[in-house]
C-alpha cells in the first residue's frame, strides 16, 4: 500500500473533537478581578479626588459581591476548571447585572463607563455557543434600556448640576445596542472560523500520524520477520530430520503437516520482509513523471470501471527533469487531488508535468462540471459549503467536492503548501473542466529531503 492509497480517504480518519468550552475558569475570574480593580479605582477617584458625591455603601456592596463570587468559584472548582456553556453564561450574565447595578447607582447611560457592557458580550461570542451569546446580548439590551429610564443622578458638581439631554441618552442607547449586535456577530464569526481551522488542521495532523503509524508497522513487521526467520529454520530442519526417521502412518502425516505449515510461515515472513524494501522504495528520489505515474496507478482501475481515462504527459522547457523525494506530504496532497479529479470527471482526466530551469508545474484537470464560480477564490478553506449542501441537493462535484466539507482539498492544499507549492484552482472552460495547477520553485523540490511536516 502506498502513502497515497493509505491516505486517500480523509473522511475515514478518526476525529478527536475539541473541548466543549475552550474558556477556563481562571480566565473569567481574572477578567472579573480586573473589573473589580477598575470599578474600585474609578469610584475612589470620583468620590475622593474629584469630590463628587456617590452612594459609596451601595457601590461597595455591589463590588464586594463580585469579590465573593470569585473566591467562591476558585474554592469550589479551582482555576483550571473549564465551565460548561451554562455556567459560563451564568457568570457573564452576572457580570452584566453587576455592571448594570453600578451604572444605575452612578448615572445610568450618562456614565461613559456604560460602554463596558460590551465586554461580556464579546467574551461570550468568542467562547460560548451562539444561543448563549444571543441571550446575553438580549440581557445587555434590557439592562441598557432600564438604566436609560431609571437611574440615580450622574455624579457632578453640586453647584452646577448636569443632566444629560434626552437625545444624548437616546443616542447612547442606540449606539450601545448597535455595538452589542455588531460585536456579537463579528466576534462569533471570527471565533467560529478559527475553531474550524483548528479542527481541519487536527484532521490533517491525524492523516499524517496515521501514515506514520502504518510506516512504523511495516518496519516492525519486517523486523519481526527477520527475528522469526532463525527459529523457524531450526523448526523446519528438525521436522525434516524427524520425518526421515518416522515410518509411514499417522505420525508421518502429522510431520508432513508441520513441514507444510512451516513452509507457509516462511512464505508469510517473506512477504513481511518485502514490506521493508517497499518502505525503503517509498522514500527514494525519483523523477517527477515517475511520481505522477505512481500516484495515478491506484486510480486507473477505478477510472476504467467508470468508463474514464487517465492520461499523463510531460513538457520540458529547459533544464533536466527534476528528481524529488516522495515524502508523505507530497504524495498525499497530489494523490488526493487526482482522486478528486477521477471522481468528478465525465470521461477523462489529464495529469501533466512541466518544468524549466526555475519552476516545476503539475496540472491535474478533468472534464467534469468544474468548480462553482462563486467559490473559486475560497477553494481550500476548511468546511466549505455551498447551496447544494444547504438545500439538500446533490452536489455535481460529489460528496467531497466544493459543496461538501472540503476537508480533502484543504488537507491537500495545506500539505502541498508546506512543501513550497503554490496552488491555483480554475475552470478551463465556461461550462466546467476543473483544473488544479500546482507549482514549485525548483529549489523547493531540491530541498524535499527535509521533514515534510514540522
Amino acid at each position: 500500500m502506498t502513502p497515497a492509497q493509505s491516505l486517500s480517504n480523509s473522511e475515514s480518519i478518526a476525529y478527536v473533537p475539541r473541548a466543549a468550552n475552550p474558556l477556563r475558569l481562571e480566565t473569567l475570574v481574572l477578567l472579573r478581578w480586573l473589573a473589580i480593580a477598575g470599578q474600585s479605582a474609578s469610584i475612589l477617584v470620583v468620590h475622593f479626588v474629584l469630590g463628587f458625591d456617590l452612594p459609596l455603601a451601595a457601590c461597595a456592596t455591589v463590588i464586594a459581591a463580585s469579590v465573593l463570587l470569585n473566591l467562591g468559584l476558585l474554592i469550589r472548582f479551582g482555576p483550571a476548571h473549564r465551565p460548561g456553556s451554562r455556567l459560563g453564561f451564568i457568570q457573564l450574565a452576572y457580570d452584566c447585572l453587576q455592571l448594570g447595578s453600578l451604572l444605575y447607582l452612578t448615572g445610568g447611560l450618562g456614565n461613559p463607563f456604560a460602554l463596558l457592557l460590551l465586554a461580556p458580550v464579546s467574551v461570550s461570542a468568542s467562547a460560548l455557543p451562539s444561543r448563549e451569546t444571543v441571550l446575553l446580548a438580549s440581557l445587555v439590551a434590557l439592562i441598557a434600556t432600564l438604566i436609560a429610564l431609571f437611574h440615580l443622578p450622574l455624579p457632578w458638581d453640586p453647584a452646577a448640576p448636569f443632566t444629560p439631554p434626552p437625545f444624548y441618552l437616546l443616542g447612547m442607547w442606540v449606539s450601545l445596542l448597535c455595538g452589542v449586535g455588531f460585536i456579537a456577530a463579528y466576534t462569533n464569526k471570527v471565533a467560529h472560523e478559527a475553531r474550524q481551522l483548528v479542527d481541519a488542521l487536527t484532521v490533517t495532523e491525524l492523516a499524517l500520524s496515521r501514515q506514520q503509524q502504518l510506516s512504523a508497522l511495516d518496519g516492525l513487521a519486517a523486523a519481526a520477520a527477520h527475528e522469526l526467520g532463525t527459529p523457524l529454520a531450526t523448526i523446519a530442519l528438525a521436522a525434516k530430520e524427524m520425518r526421515r526417521e518416522v515410518a509411514e502412518g499417522e505420525l508421518a502425516e502429522d510431520m508432513d503437516l508441520i513441514l507444510e505449515q512451516v513452509a507457509r510461515c516462511r512464505a508469510i515472513l517473506g512477504k513481511l520482509r518485502n514490506l521493508k524494501s517497499a518502505q525503503a522504495d517509498i522514500f527514494e528520489k525519483v523523477s517527477v513523471s515517475d511520481v505522477i505515474a505512481e500516484l495515478a496507478k491506484p486510480h486507473e482501475h477505478a477510472a476504467s470501471s467508470m468508463g474514464k481515462t487517465i492520461s499523463m504527459s510531460k513538457s520540458e522547457f529547459g533544464g533536466e527533469e527534476p528528481v524529488i523525494l516522495r515524502n508523505v506530504a507530497l504524495l498525499y496532497g497530489l494523490g488526493n487531488l487526482i482522486e478528486n479529479a477521477v471522481q468528478f470527471a465525465r470521461e477523462y482526466i489529464t495529469i501533466s508535468a512541466g518544468w524549466d530551469a526555475r519552476r516545476v508545474v503539475i496540472t491535474i484537470a478533468d472534464d467534469g462540471p468544474g468548480f462553482p464560480s462563486e467559490l473559486l477564490s475560497r477553494l481550500g478553506e476548511p468546511y466549505l459549503t455551498t447551496r447544494f449542501r444547504d438545500k439538500g441537493e446533490a452536489d455535481p462535484r460529489g460528496p467531497d467536492g466544493a459543496g461538501g466539507l472540503g476537508l480533502g482539498v484543504f488537507i491537500a492544499k495545506t500539505l502541498l503548501e508546506r512543501t513550497g507549492a503554490t496552488l491555483r484552482f480554475f475552470n478551463a472552460r465556461a461550462n466546467g473542466h476543473a483544473c488544479v495547477e500546482i507549482s514549485w520553485p525548483r529549489e523547493a523540490l531540491n530541498d524535499a529531503d527535509s521533514e515534510p511536516w514540522p
